[in-house]
C-alpha cells in the first residue's frame, strides 16, 4: 500500500520472486469520507458527492475495506489473467483480518500472513468434548474445555529451545564476522488452531489446522514476529520462513517505485488521474526490473 495523494490510498498486488518484484494489480481505496452512502445525514452527503463529482469517481465505486479490493484483485489476477497460484504474502493488517484468510482459503489459496501475537488459537492437539446431554434443550455440539490462548503464550510455551536457526536469504552487507551476509534466526513452527466464532468448524467442533510461525533471535525475550500459515504440513522450515520474509523485496522495491519512480509524487484527486500516474510508475518499474536482468544492458538500471 502506498499513499498516492491527500485523500486517496492505491492497494496493489504484487507478484514476487526472491530477486524481483512488480505491481500487477491496483485498487484506489475510497475512506469512508468518500462515500455519501455512509455520510451521517443528507447535507453531509451533498458534499461527499460534489466532491466525488469533481474528481470524477464512479458511482459504483464506494467504501470497501483494503482486505476485500485485495480479495477482489487476487481473483482477478488468477481468473480473468490466468496467472498460476502461488502462496500468498501479506502483513498483519491483511492477517489479523479473519474474512481474508478465509476468504483465500475459500479461493483454494494457500497463505503466509504475519499476524499480531494477541490473536488467539488452540493447540492442534487439543480435542473439544461434548457435554452428557440431559434431556433438557438442544443438545450441545463439542466444545473445547479450556479457552484458547494467545499467539505470544503458545509461543512462550513451546520455549526457544523449539525452534531451529535458519538461514533464509543472503544479503550484501557481509562482514568478517559474517563473510556470507547470510540472514539468520531462529523459528519455531507449531501447529494450531486459530479461535474465531466466524471460522468454520468441522464435526468435531475444531477450526482448520495451520502453522504459527514465530522468529525468536537470540538475545530476544520472546518473539519478535508471528505468522499464521495454511502452506501444508510436511513443508519444510526453511521454505516456511522464506516465503514469511520474501515480502522484504515488495518492501525493497516498493521503496524504489514511490520515491525513485515517483509514485508517491502524485498530488491530485482526479480518478483517472490517479489510475494514469499508478500505471505509468508500475510500468516503468518492470522495466527496470528487466533491465537489471538482462546482460545486453548497456549500463546498471
Amino acid at each position: 500500500m502506498g499513499k498516492t495523494g491527500n485523500c486517496q490510498i492505491g492497494v496493489s498486488v504484487h507478484a514476487v520472486t526472491d530477486w524481483a518484484s512488480a505491481a500487477i494489480d491496483w485498487r484506489l481505496f475510497l475512506q469512508e469520507s468518500w462515500d455519501d452512502e455512509k455520510a451521517v445525514d443528507e447535507q453531509a452527503a451533498a458534499e461527499v458527492r460534489a466532491r466525488r463529482a469533481r474528481s470524477a469517481i464512479p458511482d459504483e465505486t464506494r467504501h470497501r475495506e483494503k482486505w476485500r479490493l485485495a480479495l477482489d484483485m487476487l481473483d482477478e489476477v488468477t481468473g480473468e489473467r490466468g496467472l498460476p497460484d502461488r502462496p500468498v504474502v501479506a502483513d498483519a493488517g491483511y492477517g489479523d483480518a479473519t474474512e481474508f484468510r478465509l476468504g483465500l482459503t475459500q479461493r483454494g489459496l494457500t497463505y503466509v500472513l504475519a499476524v499480531s501475537p494477541a490473536a488467539t488459537a488452540h493447540p492442534a492437539q487439543a480435542v473439544p468434548t461434548t457435554a452428557a446431554w440431559i434431556g433438557n434443550g438442544r443438545p450441545l455440539g463439542p466444545r473445547y474445555a479450556d479457552k484458547p490462548v494467545d499467539l505470544k503464550s503458545l509461543a512462550i510455551a513451546a520455549g526457544r529451545g523449539a525452534g531451529k536457526f535458519v538461514v533464509w536469504r543472503h544479503g550484501s552487507k557481509n562482514t568478517p564476522g559474517n563473510p556470507t551476509a547470510s540472514m539468520r534466526s531462529r523459528f519455531l513452527a507449531l501447529r494450531i488452531r486459530p479461535a474465531n466464532r466466524n471460522i468454520p468448524r468441522a464435526q468435531d467442533g475444531r477450526p482448520q489446522e495451520c502453522w504459527l510461525l514465530a522468529e525468536w533471535p537470540s538475545g530476544a525475550p520472546e518473539p519478535i514476529g508471528y505468522w499464521l500459515s495454511t502452506l501444508p504440513a510436511d513443508i519444510r522450515l526453511r521454505d516456511l520462513v522464506r516465503l514469511a520474509k520474501i515480502r522484504w523485496r515488495i518492501e525493497h522495491d516498493y521503496r524504489e517505485l514511490k520515491d525513485g519512480l515517483g509514485l508517491d509524487h502524485f498530488e491530485g484527486r482526479a480518478w483517472l488521474g490517479w489510475h494514469r500516474h499508478v500505471t505509468l510508475a508500475a510500468v516503468a518499474q518492470a522495466i527496470c526490473t528487466q533491465l537489471r536482468r538482462t546482460p545486453q544492458a548497456p549500463a546498471q538500471a
